[in-house]
């Protein structure tokens, strides 16, 4: 391992001898945690739950009880507040799941690791090449042919690796700094990964790489602020990976998330709002990224016309994604916003990040409201408009068609007609959780 890397190690090691150390075990995690009541553990104590859980982090005998709460953990952070001890119990339980990873054989965490990160850039490759040429795709590309930096940008745009499926929203964001007059350089895709793959599966060694080597691109940009897109991005660098990286504790830069940026910039943005939004907007919301909803929110409140509605439900987690270790759940939380959108007769149901944005936009055509961003709302009082690719072409259902109706855009990109078909039907087709008809999906809302 390199000096960073063993840094990174390191600093890991130290912060679960802290947590054991610092942890009272009184409960109060589990206690606010709705993990806990949709995993349904709540015949043990808040006590023995986090007691086991200290249990894990220092290699003995948990219990089912504590393994089952670390692992299905879906980050929303209610936790944080709660802790008398001023331990992150989010990143306490990203420590546990570490532990209980590195039981397997490391070659084997390796693997898992790998195959996942492949997945993922395969993906995000074929549905960004699908939607936009080349000469478009340049415009959040960081390593794009004749790039040199002329001066030092107000901040990096990081968009993740996954949000690149959804295009779209990464140039709106662009177009809006631009407008406000705001330089930037972005970063993202699987070459300027967070390393959250590798992290989740055990591999911390492959994840302080991968995370060190972006943060280096972060620092040599010269810019203050880093500006993410990505929730689990956002606290994955911040709550782990920065803290495990820096010599001083804190590195030379800022970072936040899109829609807190933007909130604090408020008197920047508000006179290119100009022109009026007439509808209702409601979010599909989450807690764990700190800040965000609110900020959102602020956001909303701030386009002339818009009358933000409040669908008055309590989700966990930080983003849909986030809502993989309990699949029961997330179904239900799709369901349950689906319909409480159209009982409240909102004319927009506005995604926060990429991942509930794709899932939304699969089932447009079965409820009487439109699916947007957030930032498309913003976009359009500036009067700003980037096509929805990814929302059109998901709708039509027919992988022949899409293929036929982008054949000219996956020739620019030297891409196979054939190849493309394929991954039509597994990026983009298979990518959908609910049934097509979510109406018909039997759950009770959350």
């Amino acid at each position: 391992m390199d000096g960073s890397t063993n840094q990174f190690i390191a600093s890991l090691d130290a912060k679960v001898d802290d947590i054991i150390d610092a942890c009272t075990m009184c409960g109060k995690c589990a206690a606010v945690c709705p993990t806990a009541d949709i995993i349904d553990i709540r015949h043990a104590s808040n006590e023995a739950i986090t007691a086991g859980v200290i249990d894990i982090l220092k290699g003995d005998a948990s219990g089912d009880v504590s393994e089952k709460w670390s692992r299905a953990c879906c980050g929303t952070g209610h936790c944080i507040d709660a802790c008398p001890e001023g331990i992150n119990p989010r990143v306490m339980l990203a420590l546990a799941r570490r532990t209980l990873h590195n039981a397997a054989p490391q070659p084997e965490i390796r693997a898992k690791g790998r195959d996942m990160f492949k997945g993922m850039s395969k993906g995000v490759r074929m549905l960004s090449q699908l939607q936009m040429p080349p000469e478009v795709l340049d415009r959040l590309n960081p390593r794009r042919v004749g790039f040199k930096r002329t001066e030092t940008p107000d901040l990096v745009f990081y968009t993740g690796c996954n949000m690149l499926k959804t295009p779209h929203i990464g140039l709106t964001c662009l177009d809006v700094f631009d407008r406000i007059g705001v330089t930037y350089e972005v970063y993202g895709g699987p070459g300027n990964c967070c390393g959250i793959l590798q992290f989740r599966v055990g591999d911390a060694e492959t994840a302080g790489k991968i995370a060190t080597s972006t943060i280096d691109r972060f620092q040599n940009s010269g810019a203050p602020d880093v500006v993410a897109w990505c929730p689990t991005c956002h606290i994955h660098f911040s709550e782990v990976a920065l803290p495990s990286v820096s010599d001083e504790g804190a590195p030379p830069f800022d970072m936040h998330m899109l829609p807190t940026y933007l909130a604090d910039r408020l008197d920047q943005l508000k006179p290119h709002l100009t022109r009026s939004v007439s509808k209702r907007v409601a979010l599909f919301e989450f807690p764990g990224a700190r800040g965000v909803t609110e900020a959102v929110r602020k956001l909303m409140n701030a386009v002339p016309g818009v009358e933000y509605v409040d669908l008055g439900i309590e989700h966990a987690g930080y983003q849909m994604s986030a809502l993989e270790t309990v699949p029961d759940y997330r179904s239900k939380t799709i369901a349950g916003v689906l319909r409480a959108a159209e009982e409240n007769n909102v004319d927009v149901l506005c995604s926060v990040f990429h991942s509930e944005h794709r899932e939304l936009s699969s089932h447009i055509k079965q409820w009487p409201f439109e699916v947007k961003n957030y930032m498309d709302v913003i976009a359009e009082s500036m009067g700003i408009y980037q096509d929805d690719l990814f929302q059109r072409l998901k709708v039509m259902q027919d992988a022949d068609q899409i293929v036929t109706e982008m054949s000219e855009t996956i020739t620019d990109n030297n891409l196979d007609l054939d190849q493309m078909r394929d991954a039509v039907l597994e990026f983009l087709l298979g990518d959908q959780l609910l049934p097509i008809d979510p109406k018909s999906h039997p759950t009770d809302r959350p």
